[in-house]
């Protein structure tokens, strides 16, 4: 049986994270939290626990650079594949065994939650903007690279081993998951998405700083993709 770890990555989280993770651990046996440098009281919290393994890095980093730290992990812990699943209270713990099970029985590298493939009971309507912008750049992926997802961001993902055994990304913020897709097309990995309920749970949530102006962030989304691209063809250019 395929053994899979299942990280979390997070930062500032103490009013989501216990409940979330109680919630995790129903459903997946071996939990990796990674505190990315919390300062509200998270990292005394994940401190008391016993039934989770934590990674902390001293300094925020990034989203990105939070994943990145997990997938390393996985790597090196021999893992058979990963789980990534947000800590804020958004994501269904109990479709992780479907995201594991979808792996194996659609054979594919990367299962992809979608909160645009189908409605559920319950969901609630992003901030307009967000959304703007995840469809422009979902399509923007999409004719760039020839996948076919409808939902370029979500965090609620399945690995298995091949993907992280090709996937290096280097992005530390919340694009990293643009990177990983340039380069998990570059790789011929297969992708497949399983719809997921759409939850915004804090609509004012705020990506910090610049980002939270919604034509700054799409031009840094762009940015993260261009240079994806360009390093994918420089291998590519240098391989013998």
């Amino acid at each position: 049986m395929a053994r899979f770890l299942t990280a979390l990555p997070v930062f500032n989280e103490a009013g989501h994270v216990a409940a979330v993770l109680d919630e995790v651990l129903r459903h997946a046996p071996h939990v990796l939290v990674v505190d990315d440098g919390s300062t509200d009281g998270t990292a005394e919290l994940l401190a008391g626990r016993r039934d989770v393994a934590v990674v902390r890095h001293p300094q925020n980093r990034g989203y990105g650079a939070a994943l990145a730290t997990a997938f390393e992990a996985a790597r090196s812990g021999g893992w058979d594949g990963l789980v990534t699943i947000d800590c804020d209270g958004q994501h269904q713990p109990r479709l992780i065994p479907e995201f594991t099970a979808a792996l194996e029985a659609r054979r594919a590298d990367i299962v992809s939650g979608s909160r645009y493939l189908a409605r559920f009971p319950g969901d609630t309507p992003p901030p307009a903007a967000r959304r703007r912008i995840n469809a422009e750049i979902t399509a923007e992926l999409n004719a760039r690279l020839g996948l076919a997802l409808t939902d370029a961001f979500c965090g609620f993902k399945a690995y298995s081993r091949r993907a992280l055994d090709r996937l290096r990304p280097t992005e530390t913020g919340y694009a990293m998951p643009l990177e990983a897709w340039v380069q998990a097309a570059a790789a011929g990995l297969t992708i497949v998405e399983l719809p997921v309920p759409l939850v915004y749970l804090d609509l004012a949530r705020s990506f910090g700083g610049a980002l939270d102006d919604a034509a700054t962030r799409l031009a840094y989304y762009r940015r993260v993709l261009d240079r994806a691209e360009s390093a994918v063809a420089a291998a590519a250019g240098a391989a013998p």
